[in-house]
Order: C-alpha cells, then structure tokens, then sequence
C-alpha cells in the first residue's frame, strides 16, 4: 500500500483465519451471484446486466467494515452498480439480486423497475444507485454533513466509483466540498481502478501517475491499495475509515482492481482470461496457509451455484410489476398517484 502520513500504520495485516474464511464465503457467493445474473441476462431472464466480478476482495471487506445502521449517526453508502459484494457482507439476500434481474415486483431495492445492481437500502444508508456515472460523488458532502452534525458522531460517508469516472466533474465537487479549511467532511472516497473506462484504457486518458494523487492538491490524506488482495484491501479500508471517523476529515483511496467480465453486457460479458482474479488468488492463499481445502472451495462453489440456479427457477414464476405502480414511490411517503400510503 502506498500511504499518506495519515495512515502509516495500516501495513498488510495477516486476517485471522475464520476471518480469512469468512471473507472467502462472502467473495465466493458474490462471484456465483454475479455468474447466475450474467447468465439469466443471457438466457434472456433481463435485459442488461453490469456488476463486480474482480472487486470482490474490495467490497466485502468494505461491507464488514461499514458501521451499518439508518440515520447519521451510521455510515451512508454512495455505491455503484459494481458493488454486490457490499452488499452481502452488509447482510442482503442474493435471491433479491435475481428479481431485479428479473424485474419482477418482488424486487425490493426498486420494484422491478431498475437495472441489476441498482441498489437502494433505506435502513442501511445505501443511497439508490445510479446510472450516471459518478454523480454519487456529488451527493456524497450532503451526507457527509448529516453525519457531521451528530454531536460525538462516528459516521462518515463513504463514496465508491470507478477510474474514468474521476473525469466527471461530481468527482471535483467531491473534492473540493470535503476539503474546505475549517469545513472538512467526514468523507471516503473510493475510486476502483481496473484500468478502463468501458472501451477506453487508462493509458492516455489521466495525466497523474495514480488517481490517488489528485487529493493531494486539496490537502486530503490518500493511498494505493492493491485491491485484489482480500487482506491488503481490508487492512488499507480500515485504515482509512478510522481516520475518517476519528479526524472528521476526507481521505481519498484508490484501490487496482481487475474487470473480469467486461464492461457490462454491452460488450458481452465474457470472462477475461488476462485479468487478474482476486477469488483465485486467496483461494490459493487459503489452501497454503491449510485453512480451507481446495476440494472444500470448489464443493461450496457447486453448491451455491444450485442454490441460486433453483433460485432463478422460482424467480420466473414472480410476478411482474403492475402498469399502475408506476405511479408509486415518485414522492416520499407516497405508494399510488393519488398520494395514498
């Protein structure tokens, strides 16, 4: 990890084993859950599919770490559409990733009327996902000064986009409306770079030699993490939320992750041999330091691969949503046109 003065002491941390373990569960069925979208999304069971395979080892840490509640007295979240494994570890059931797939009623984070990984939890602070991209970076100082208020408060805001996102101008709003003298906010900015933005490279697009370093011109304490290291990744998130908690300060982190799928179902969805897999590598890990076989990972793979193969089955037999609920949830508090509840 390449670290500010801000987080010198966040070196790789060694998890302890059920630790270690419990991560794994979590990466393993988030990568199985985003196999089954791809494939439903294929077997034409949705109509576009986006997600994170390659972030698993940045975003279940993530999920772990949050201190998860509703009100500013808990962590907001300001996710993207690559964050199922957040939203796992926060406690979600994968089967509702399926109905959104699926765009049945039954889907709870938007009532089948969004894309798959458009999450939205009210009683966990996950602010509704977006498709414009980065604009969560824009709402995110709203939040951040809620989370100020609480007299004594340790809740922070917590931001996640991509690399070519930073291009946008939310991602400088970001930066300049958490880092004004006197005015801090308790923000964590995390940007996770696989080196693409969705056909275009990295190389030529960014004249700064890590994203992480932009922070710097604002005063904001910053680091690089290797984001396919499951340990790495949470002992730099750690690092970072503490002292966002503790500092009531920014603190901008870019974690190098890989793209294992594609950009999005517009450019296939097929795996990428090149890239490098964050689940293969602690799989490895784990069977060095004997805390799981290999035979014992591939028979839980299997099993959770039916699991949400039979899912999907009962998924189709849901129903899909009404033309009159379109009218619901367009105001706060309100479930139909005519403002009933």
């Amino acid at each position: 990890m390449i670290s500010s003065p801000a987080v010198t002491s966040a070196k790789e941390k060694t998890l302890a084993p059920d630790a270690l373990a419990r991560v794994h569960d979590l990466m393993l069925r988030a990568r199985v859950l985003e196999e089954r979208l791809i494939t439903m999304y294929k077997q034409g069971d949705g109509y576009f599919w986006i997600g994170g395979p390659g972030e698993e080892a940045l975003s279940v840490p993530l999920g772990m770490l949050v201190h998860k509640g509703e009100g500013p007295e808990h962590d907001y979240l300001h996710l993207h559409y690559r964050s199922s494994g957040t939203l796992l570890a926060l406690g979600a059931d994968p089967v509702d990733s399926l109905r959104q797939m699926k765009n049945t009623a039954t889907d709870p984070y938007s009532g089948g009327r969004n894309f798959a990984s458009h999450y939205a939890v009210k009683r966990w602070n996950v602010v509704p996902v977006s498709s414009p991209i980065e604009v969560q970076f824009s709402m995110a100082p709203g939040t951040a000064l809620a989370n100020k208020r609480v007299p004594g408060g340790r809740g922070i805001t917590i931001a996640q986009g991509g690399d070519a996102g930073t291009a946008e101008a939310d991602f400088a709003t970001c930066l300049v409306w958490s880092s004004r003298k006197g005015a801090e906010l308790p923000v964590l900015m995390i940007v996770a770079n696989n080196r693409y933005g969705i056909s275009t490279p990295y190389e030529g697009q960014h004249g700064e030699v890590r994203i992480s370093d932009r922070g710097k011109a604002f005063g904001i304490a910053t680091a690089t993490i290797d984001g396919n290291d499951a340990e790495a990744a949470h002992a730099g998130l750690a690092a970072a939320m503490d002292y966002v908690r503790a500092e009531r300060r920014p603190f901008l982190l870019e974690a190098m992750v890989s793209r294992l799928y594609g950009h999005s179902s517009a450019s296939g969805a097929n795996f990428v041999r090149e890239e490098d897999d964050c689940l293969a590598r602690l799989e490895k890990k784990l069977v060095e330091r004997k805390i799981k076989t290999q035979a014992e990972m591939d028979a839980a793979r299997t099993r959770l691969t039916q699991e949400l193969l039979e899912a999907s089955k009962r998924v189709r037999e849901e129903p899909q949503p009404t033309p009159e609920s379109i009218w619901d949830h367009v105001f706060a508090g309100e479930t139909s046109r005519d403002g009933g509840r």
